[in-house]
């Protein structure tokens, strides 16, 4: 790769697992009747011609893996039992179980206690959390205390009992234990630095709770979005879409509910779509602050049009590479799958806590997973599962300090009004890296049930498709610059790769059985 990126990186050391050595003889994914896709272009730095990000919300490295790879396996809940030899994570361990310091210890969650409230997810506070590296303080500062919620859940875990796909796709193939929000704060943030690594440069500059000296500090609207509520931004300058298409590389956006429910006499979109949340109430499909690509003209589908056609996907025309997920599959019965491609569930379905949870979320990322499993350009993809934030919820790691800020009021991760020492040309508003979020890598090339410890971030992610396909990079400093690589989740030399791993939707484990691995 043909770059020069020497970042201070630093993290706590982290414990070195043993990693098995299981190979898994390839075979053909392809069933009778899939469809011949045609072969995809050979201009890519690795044999990967096809990436799918899934991209969840609001899930803390430590909600979802704490204990890995054992589970409890309470009667009545879906078993999960490790492959022996499972490497070692950096989870919690015995004496932050029973002697954490926080106000309230760790504790299992299990099936039946998987709708949970919405936790305390917000730039200053997730930083009051971390308490200059103390980790202790997440039930005062990120604790949810809306009515009927204890601010004690934010201490709660999900186990292979619950979060069980996600668990068996991590013995399969490969995760990281050290990946990072690249900034503290809620999901538009996350969703700006997947796409460019970047939430400086929002017009208006200034707005209560949103937005502070030009930087994204809060979910604000996109401004161009029918289906935004009003007082949005527009964000200057470059994302990965922009670098794509510059290149003439295929690529989408993808979003439940992004296809309009109706539209005005004057041609606006309505996004009405809803379905019940885990917590009872209809929630709208389509959330549009979870849509980057909504906030720059450069890519942005105000009106929601459609794409030309099925073949026209993942190409320039009307609608700007935005699609509803609809598009995403009739672009793949079309022989048409994008190079890159960002999948994004509907609100149901995300895994966001207080209208969405685990099981939910499961079934959308399997149902996923299993169908591009099945086609034939799977020889040559990588699919991602990774999450825009915390919520807030409890994680014991620190990660480094990587971009320094030092607003008054809202930085205080080293001390009032500062994280680290900023440079007096740096954008302010930008501490990082964040909490640590789950990152699981599922292809024939990723290396077979192994955890990557090296310290990457959602950026790395856009490095990713910077180097594959020799697009250049984001620059005005994002942090594209300090990232570092998922390339240590691959194995491209080994010449047999994992073959593909079907779940059950409901119960996450392998349809061949659950405890044939």
């Amino acid at each position: 790769m043909h770059r020069s990126r020497n970042p201070e990186q630093f993290s706590r050391p982290l414990p070195q697992g043993g990693i098995v050595s299981l190979v898994l003889l390839w075979a053909l994914c392809a069933r009778a009747g899939a469809a011949d896709f045609a072969t995809a272009p050979k201009d890519t730095e690795t044999p990967i011609h096809h990436l799918v990000i899934i991209f969840q919300e609001n899930v803390s490295f430590d909600h979802y893996f704490a204990t890995y790879p054992i589970a409890a396996n309470p009667p009545g809940e879906p078993r999960f039992i490790p492959r022996p030899g499972t490497p070692s994570i950096n989870g919690l361990t015995e004496g932050l179980l029973t002697h954490n310091p926080n106000s309230a210890a760790p504790f299992r969650l299990g099936r039946s206690q998987a709708a949970t409230c919405d936790q305390e997810h917000a730039y200053a506070a997730e930083q009051r959390a971390f308490d200059a590296g103390l980790m202790d303080r997440f039930v005062e500062s990120t604790g949810s205390s809306a009515p009927g919620c204890d601010p004690k859940e934010v201490m709660g875990y999900f186990d292979g009992n619950t979060v069980t796909a996600l668990w068996n796709y991590a013995q399969h193939f490969a995760m990281s234990d050290n990946f990072y929000e690249t900034t503290f704060g809620p999901s538009t943030l996350g969703a700006l630095n997947l796409v460019s690594g970047q939430t400086h440069g929002a017009t208006p500059p200034d707005l209560p709770g949103g937005v502070t000296g030009g930087t994204v500090m809060g979910d604000v609207q996109p401004s161009l979005d029918d289906c935004s509520k009003p007082g949005g931004i527009v964000m200057d300058g470059m994302n990965i879409g922009v670098l794509l298409n510059q290149k003439g590389i295929t690529w989408g956006w993808f979003q439940g509910g992004f296809r309009p429910s109706g539209r005005t006499d004057s041609g606006q979109a309505i996004c009405d779509a809803s379905h019940p949340g885990s917590n009872g109430p209809k929630k709208r499909d389509y959330l549009p602050h979870h849509e980057p690509f909504q906030y720059y003209r450069s890519t942005a589908n105000p009106h929601h049009l459609p794409p030309a056609s099925a073949a026209a996907v993942g190409k320039s025309d009307s609608a700007h590479h935005q699609y509803d997920l609809d598009d995403f599959w009739n672009a793949v019965s079309a022989n048409n799958l994008p190079a890159v491609s960002f999948l994004k569930a509907p609100a149901y379905q995300d895994g966001h806590a207080g209208y969405s949870d685990p099981l939910a979320e499961q079934r959308f990322v399997v149902e996923t997973v299993n169908r591009l499993q099945k086609l034939s350009p799977w020889k040559e993809m990588a699919i991602l599962i990774t999450y825009d934030d915390s919520d807030g919820w409890y994680d014991h790691a620190l990660g480094p300090i990587m971009n320094a800020s030092s607003l008054p009021a809202y930085d205080l991760l080293s001390g009032p009004g500062r994280c680290g020492v900023p440079s007096p040309e740096s954008y302010p508003g930008r501490c990082g890296y964040g909490p640590r979020l789950p990152l699981i890598l599922i292809s024939p090339f990723a290396k077979v049930n192994f955890v990557d410890h090296s310290v990457t971030d959602q950026t790395s992610i856009l490095r990713f498709i910077e180097d594959n396909w020799r697009v250049g990079e984001i620059g005005d400093q994002s942090f594209d610059q300090k990232s570092g690589k998922i390339d240590h989740l691959f194995d491209f030399a080994s010449t047999s790769h994992p073959g593909p791993l079907f779940l059950d939707p409901r119960t996450g484990q392998p349809l061949d059985g659950p405890e044939r691995r």
